[in-house]
């Protein structure tokens, strides 16, 4: 009996499919987090997380547009997003044609509708992979329809270069 048992022990020399299955786990992870940068992907990964933002950016302006009935003017930017832009002590909109967002203030009327926001589900509005505000303008002068400018620099900061991520062609470089 002893040596039946040994000798089962002796056949079973393999894997089994958990041993396999967690290394395959551990070979996946360990790829999905060095693949990116070894093959050079991070930069488009970055660009398509600008043009998912951007598109974050203009569904919650167009809930803003209807509680408002008109969308944020280029002063007071992305930030009216998070801060109501009518509050008393408001949201002190920034310098350009960006703005980047402070805290978020109490909802309530101004001229023109109800903010009911905030209308991102973040404190203040997010940076680009890159560190840089987005820029956004309104009224537009570049979308052909009545729907704000927004836009990134891109990974160089510079603005009206070719590496500038624009909602109004949603590919190339700002005109």
């Amino acid at each position: 009996m002893k040596r039946q048992t040994l000798t089962t022990a002796m056949i079973r020399r393999g894997f089994t499919l958990t041993e396999l299955l967690i290394v395959m786990a551990i070979l996946v992870l360990l790829v999905s987090l060095i693949g990116p940068r070894l093959l050079g992907s991070k930069q488009k990964a970055d660009v398509n997380a600008v043009k998912t933002q951007i598109g974050m950016f203009q569904s919650a302006l167009e809930r803003y547009a209807v509680d408002m009935n008109k969308f944020p003017a280029t002063e007071e930017g992305l930030n009216a997003l998070v801060a109501n832009p009518g509050a008393a002590g408001g949201s002190g909109s920034a310098s350009g044609e960006s703005a980047e967002a402070g805290g978020a203030a109490a909802g309530g009327d101004t001229a023109g509708g109800s903010w009911d926001g905030p209308y991102l589900k973040t404190e203040s509005v997010p940076k680009d992979p890159w560190g840089n505000v987005y820029a956004y303008e309104y009224p537009p002068t570049h979308n052909k329809i009545n729907v704000p400018d927004i836009w990134s620099w891109g990974p160089d900061g510079q603005e009206n270069t070719e590496d500038d991520i624009v909602s109004w062609n949603g590919e190339g470089a700002k005109e």
